[in-house]
Order: structure tokens, then C-alpha cells, then sequence
């Protein structure tokens, strides 16, 4: 299913804006911004945190970029690929967008990235599919959240150094987002000499996990990639059945959004993200004050990617002088931001366009009643090849379903 587009004009500026020194294009025309997101079904929680953390930014700017006003409009993918690139060819062909943030989903972004492309149209996303950025890189592509494996490269180094552990089982569900999280995990966490003992890959809308949870034994941990709203379902299903072992994850399985619905089902779990609300920053408690006063709600990484993405695209128009009209220029510029201070940290890109930045490693507390994210490490600029050799790395397969394979 697929919703139509809803056109968002945001017509406020101020009188001092209309003065400064911009291109003939800037001062006749807005800004427009394409946004592709989720509203319907399991991935819908991430999605609508998506537009919540683009709106609350542009308000935070008068609705203005670099002297120019800015115009959003908005479309539900639906959480499918056919759904995205109908949407993508809306922006592009029908509502001339300057450029694109989201998709939200992996599978989402691949199936619009030559399309997109092609088209020249700069694409802010925070889809996590590893290639975009790697093997078949889209040089108009930036992401300042990070591939699927960013952050499970360091949890992989943490559980197997700090924590100890020996041995896990990985689950998470059953397309290419959770793929690449389970082989960065692996792949790493084999290197420093653990051991993976079985992956499983439920469905994206499996309903009931107990087939999965019966297999959950005989391991130091479990490790869950679940995304959206899954991983309150799974999380309860876990207690629901008594089991007892610990539970890591990546940004998504412990979203800071969420802790308004999780239970005591997720004290005491582990997770690694580009995005933690404890990080004690001025501007990331202004960000979560914002969220707080419009949606009632602590932020995450969906909406907090998002914000982020307002502030690389304001640095490049600031570097532009507002103008995104040669198209070029504009990827460059986006490419070439460096920012010392955002909700997530300091952070810069790599010649690929991706992210490198810091990933908080957090246990989820209850303190005065309330569940808290707690960072207990954090490793600092962390890049979408980690540790190893980048040529080495780009020489090997892809994450998948069965890359890396099972040592046993």
C-alpha cells in the first residue's frame, strides 16, 4: 500500500532573509526537500520519528535555509520497493526536488539508487544498505547515520573484549538491513576469537517468535537486529518465555523512542548507536526538548538521523551560497561537511560519502522509576571499514543472509 503525497509549503521568513546576497534562483525559489518515509506497517515507528525530526527542524529555522525558504513534501513509501521508487519518481519528475532524505529501509534504498542517480538528485538518506557506499557507491549519496554494520562492528569488539563472551546466537529479521548487521557482527566478533553458533532470520511481520525463542540456549548471549517496532514484540515474547540470557543489540533494537513502551523485558540490554539521548551536549538537549514539546516523547536515531540530515544540508547551502542548481557543486559541498557539533557528536565523511563518527555503547537502566539509555563506552570516529584494510575490506563479499558463513 502506498499514500499519496502531502505537500507541506512553508511559506515564514523574515524581512532581513530576503536581503542577503543570494543567487537569482534562490530568491525566487524554495528549497525543496523531498522527504521518503514509512507510515504503514512494522517499519511505520521509525518512519513517522523521521518526519517529526525534519519538521522539528525546520522550525528550529524559521522555515528557512541559507536565505531561502524551504518547501517539504512528503511521501509514504508505504515500507516497500516498488512503493519507494514511485514515490522517488514523484519528487524527482513531477515536484522538482533539490534533493531527497530517507529512505528509511535498506531493501527501500536499493531498489531507487540508479534511478536516483541517474537523475543527478542528492540523496540524504538513513537507510543502512552497505553498498550504496561501498562496492557500488552512488555519488550522490551522503549518510551520516551509518551502514547496517557501523555500529555492530564495535558492539561485536565489546562484547568479545569487555564483556567476555565466547559464544552467541544472532537474530534479527529476515532482509538485507538485518543481514548486514548479523555478518559486521560476526565477522568481527569471530576475529577476536568468539564464536557465532547460529543465525536466524524470522520474517518482518512474524507475529510470534516462540518457534525462534526455542532455539535461544546453549550460548553466553543473544544478539538481535529487530527495527521499528519490532523489537518490542520480541523483547516481551523473550521475558514471556523465561529466558535469561543477555541481550545485545544494534541502534535499532534499543531505540531510545522506545523506552516509553518497553518494560523491565529490556533492563539490563546492550546496544550500539550513532545516536544516544544521554549524550550531555547543549544542542542535543535542545533537540530532545524540541521532540519532547511537540511529540511527547524522548527522541532516537530516526529522528535524530534526520535532524542531522537538516544540518548537513544547511551547511552545504551556506557553502553554496544557496544555490543548488549545478547540481555537482551541491554533492561536493554535502560531502565536504564537517560538523563539531550535533545531537549524535562531532562527525565527517569518508571519500564515499558515508559517516565517520562516534558509536555509543549503552545499557538500557530504570533509574527513578524511569528506563534511561546509560553510555558505559564509547569509540570514537569509527568508519564504515572499522579496522581493517579498506581495499581488503571492498575485495570481499557484501554482508549477507549466509556471508559470513557459519564456522560450524
Amino acid at each position: 500500500m502506498t499514500v499519496g503525497l502531502d505537500r507541506r509549503t512553508f511559506l515564514a521568513g523574515t524581512a532581513a532573509a530576503a536581503t542577503l546576497p543570494m543567487p537569482a534562483i534562490a530568491q525566487g525559489a524554495p528549497v525543496r526537500i523531498g522527504l521518503l518515509t514509512v507510515k504503514t506497517g512494522p517499519l511505520a515507528q521509525g518512519g513517522i520519528q523521521m518526519e517529526q525530526g525534519v519538521n522539528l527542524f525546520l522550525k528550529d529555522r524559521n522555515y528557512t535555509i541559507a536565505g531561502r525558504k524551504v518547501e517539504l513534501i512528503v511521501g509514504d513509501t508505504g515500507g516497500n520497493p516498488a512503493g519507494t521508487k514511485a514515490k522517488a519518481q514523484e519528487l524527482i519528475e513531477r515536484d522538482n526536488v533539490d534533493m531527497i532524505f530517507g529512505p528509511l529501509a535498506a531493501f527501500e534504498l536499493l531498489a531507487i539508487t540508479d534511478y536516483v542517480a541517474a537523475h543527478k538528485t542528492p540523496i540524504l538518506s538513513l537507510a543502512a544498505a552497505e553498498d550504496m557506499s561501498q562496492r557500488k557507491p552512488n555519488p550522490y549519496f551522503v549518510r551520516a547515520s551509518g551502514t547496517s554494520a557501523q555500529n555492530m562492528h564495535p558492539l561485536a569488539d565489546y562484547a568479545a573484549k569487555e564483556l567476555k563472551y565466547k559464544s552467541v546466537i544472532t537474530i534479527s529479521e529476515d532482509f538485507a538491513f538485518g543481514y548486514e548487521q548479523m555478518g559486521g557482527f560476526q565477522r568481527v566478533f569471530e576475529d577476536t576469537g568468539g564464536r557465532v553458533v547460529k543465525k536466524l532470520w524470522p520474517p518482518i511481520v512474524t507475529p510470534d517468535y516462540t518457534p525462534y525463542l526455542a532455539q535461544l540456549t546453549g550460548v553466553d548471549a543473544v544478539v538481535q537486529g529487530f527495527a521499528g517496532s519490532n523489537p518490542l514484540k520480541f523483547m516481551k515474547q523473550y521475558k514471556d518465555a523465561g529466558l535469561k540470557l543477555p541481550v545485545l543489540g544494534g541502534g535499532t533494537a534499543g531505540d531510545d523512542a522506545l523506552l516509553k513502551s518497553f518494560g523491565d523485558e529490556a533492563v539490563g540490554l546492550i546496544t550500539a548507536s550513532a545516536y544516544t539521548s544521554d549524550l550531555d551536549t547543549p544542542i542535543n538537549k535542545q533537540f530532545i526538548a524540541g521532540m519532547v514539546r511537540d511529540t511527547g516523547a524522548i527522541p532516537g536515531l530516526y529522528a535524530a538521523g534526520l535532524y542531522i540530515n537538516g544540518m548537513v544540508a544547511e551547511a552545504a547551502l551556506k557553502a553554496t551560497g544557496g544555490n543548488t542548481e549545478d547540481k555537482d557543486a551541491f554533492i561536493k559541498a554535502l560531502r565536504a561537511v564537517s560538523l563539531e557539533d550535533s545531537p549524535r557528536g562531532a562527525f565527517h565523511f569518508d571519500h564515499f560519502g558515508n559517516v565517520v563518527g562516534t558509536v555509543y555503547i549503552r545499557r538500557l537502566e530504570r533509574k527513578d522509576g524511569k528506563l534511561v539509555q546509560t553510555t558505559i563506552k564509547t569509540y570514537p570516529n569509527v568508519s564504515q571499514f572499522w579496522t581493517f584494510d579498506e581495499k581488503w575490506f571492498l575485495e570481499q563479499p557484501v554482508y549477507s543472509r549466509d556471508y559470513p558463513p557459519l564456522k560450524s
